[in-house]
């Protein structure tokens, strides 16, 4: 007998004719034998519906009052679900995250899960019960409902199934794997059947929506096996179909892996780029600039110092494009002066294309081959950020469908000669 987790993301839990199809597929896991703990988001939309009544309230709401509010989304839907599998004859429990309790720190909107305890949902698995948890939330040291942020129930499902230790967690969603890119942009798109950890951390970092970044790193953090497949399939389906369908994220390199150069294009509209001119090169102006940031809990992604002229150099950093304001506040009426920057530049119309694969370990001209790819198409490159598995790039957000288009044209990914890793 297996322990699953499954989640269940917001379109999968829709309506309720959607919940009563998440419900059969839960029960017909149970009955095959499986326990199993279900982690939901909020039916589609209710999130979005939520905040956007607080912002009827008030420009700025309070963040721990937000968190209030946002929970209730997920809260409901686990009841839903329980009603449903309860309905069908099904033993089920559901609790929000307080109640588990998933324990969290205090920065609320955006906290990061530090326990859970697993005694109760245990209790009730041995009972014979499909426990249902809700996601995206949990509890902080003083007893404050917090969320994880958009996104978060993934984090909730594979933090889950690492504390149950459980055989796999299944993310089930509204597509049927991982792509080498969204078919939304380039119907040639291919789904993979597997993917190793390090691409998927890649691409959920760069803007692949499929999974949420913080879920992939608990996944590789405690080698929790995951595949994510779709829910909106026929809840029937036989299961040994069921669990070899979608796209499984692994942990070890094979050789299969080995002969993809490159895996998959991600990319991110929700990108905003901030240049400081002539500021002096001198030691800790990186800090200077980047620690007022991080204290404001704005995250920072590709950084670019230039060379040095005449003792002054231009820095320039990109953020969230939902923190485009805020930064560009903190830069004009704090960091701005403070580092005696004779200019600021800010520019919230670019967006950030990036080709991953572990196979550019040994390859060579890969990124040459990008950036050709960019130019016979006249798009000119703003910044470049590398590692070993990838090569992102930012670029006006006009052209990004044709930058993505072309790059997996470029590499091939619309064949499958490869077998795709």
């Amino acid at each position: 007998m297996s322990l699953i987790v499954h989640k269940y993301g917001g379109t999968s839990m829709g309506s309720v004719e959607r919940i009563q199809n998440v419900a059969r597929r839960v029960a017909k896991w149970h009955a095959a034998g499986h326990q199993v703990v279900v982690v939901p988001s909020a039916m589609s939309g209710e999130t979005n519906r939520l905040l956007g009544l607080a912002k009827e309230i008030t420009p700025q709401p309070d963040t721990r009052e937000l968190d209030m509010l946002a929970a209730t989304g997920e809260q409901a839907s686990s009841a839903l679900l329980a009603m449903a599998l309860m309905s069908q004859g099904v033993a089920a429990r559901s609790y929000a995250g307080w109640q588990v309790p998933v324990r969290t720190d205090s920065s609320f909107t955006k906290a990061r899960i530090r326990s859970i305890d697993e005694t109760r949902v245990k209790a009730d698995l041995d009972a014979g019960r499909v426990v249902i948890v809700t996601g995206f939330q949990g509890v902080d040291e003083d007893g404050n409902i917090t969320t994880l942020g958009r996104g978060g129930s993934d984090t909730s499902a594979v933090a889950i199934a690492a504390a149950l230790k459980a055989d796999e967690c299944l993310i089930y969603t509204d597509v049927d794997g991982v792509y080498t890119t969204d078919p939304r942009v380039v119907p040639e798109a291919r789904r993979m059947t597997v993917v190793s950890f390090e691409e998927m951390l890649e691409m959920a970092s760069l803007g692949s929506k499929v999974l949420q970044i913080r879920s992939v790193e608990f996944a590789g953090k405690y080698h929790v096996p995951v595949r994510v497949l779709s829910s909106l399939t026929d809840p029937l389906i036989p299961l040994e179909e069921e669990m070899v369908s979608g796209t499984l994220i692994t942990f070890e390199e094979d050789q299969k892996m080995e002969s993809a150069v490159v895996s998959g294009i991600a990319f991110s509209r929700d990108e905003a780029k901030f240049t400081l001119l002539s500021v002096p090169d001198t030691p800790g102006v990186a800090y200077s600039i980047l620690g007022p940031v991080a204290a404001a809990n704005i995250d920072v992604d590709m950084i670019l110092q230039n060379q040095s002229v005449k003792g002054t150099t231009d820095f320039s950093f990109t953020v969230n494009r939902n923190d485009f304001l805020r930064t560009q506040d903190l830069l004009k009426n704090q960091i701005g002066p403070a580092v005696g920057a004779t200019e600021i530049i800010s520019d919230d119309k670019v967006c950030k294309v990036s080709i991953v694969g572990i196979g550019m370990r040994s390859h060579v001209g890969v990124a040459s081959l990008m950036f050709r790819t960019l130019a016979e198409e006249g798009i000119n490159i703003q910044m470049i950020s590398t590692s070993e598995i990838k090569t992102s790039v930012i670029i006006n957000d006009k052209y990004m469908e044709l930058a993505v288009r072309a790059l997996h044209k470029a590499f091939e990914l619309d064949q499958d000669k490869t077998q795709q890793a």
